[in-house]
């Protein structure tokens, strides 16, 4: 990738990462987003007491929560252009987590036109994989030059 091609991927990865900070649901969780690479993303996520279930574990939610994210922030980074849409995700449970740090690793699978397919994996402070999933991801008709946190 020349120099002009590495500088525009790059802006667009920051612009990524400032939609992520900027959208009001992230504001309920210690979360960041880091773009790696072409098709790579990494979610870093404090889990507290706050997002437990009545068993004294985090509730699914949150790993949907961090799965979806670092997949679809995966395959986003493909698109320039347009805001990616989930249409479908598939997610196993592997091991409860009760707090500390979890790190949600986003990969794009396939596709480049119009749908994408990206997979992801939770793991523990331990280095324990807690959850994997995949999903599927479709180009919707959002610019995202429109959305105010999209900072590209």
């Amino acid at each position: 990738m020349d120099g002009a091609a590495s500088s525009g991927a790059e802006r667009h990865w920051r612009a990524l990462e400032s939609l992520y900070a900027s959208a009001p649901v992230n504001s309920k969780f210690e979360s960041s987003l880091e773009v790696t690479g072409e098709g790579t993303a990494r979610i870093t996520f404090e889990v507290t007491e706050a997002s437990y279930h009545a068993a004294g574990a985090a509730h699914g939610t949150i790993y949907f929560k961090m799965l979806d994210d670092a997949a679809f922030y995966a395959a986003n980074t493909l698109v320039t252009d347009r805001f990616l849409l989930t249409t479908s995700f598939n997610l196993h449970f592997t091991k409860p987590v009760r707090e500390g740090k979890v790190v949600a690793e986003g990969r794009w699978v396939s596709g480049k036109r119009r749908v994408f397919v990206a997979e992801s994996r939770l793991v523990d402070a331990e280095g324990d994989e807690i959850g994997r999933g995949t999903g599927t991801f479709m180009k919707s008709r959002i610019p995202l030059s429109s959305l105010a946190g999209y900072t590209g």
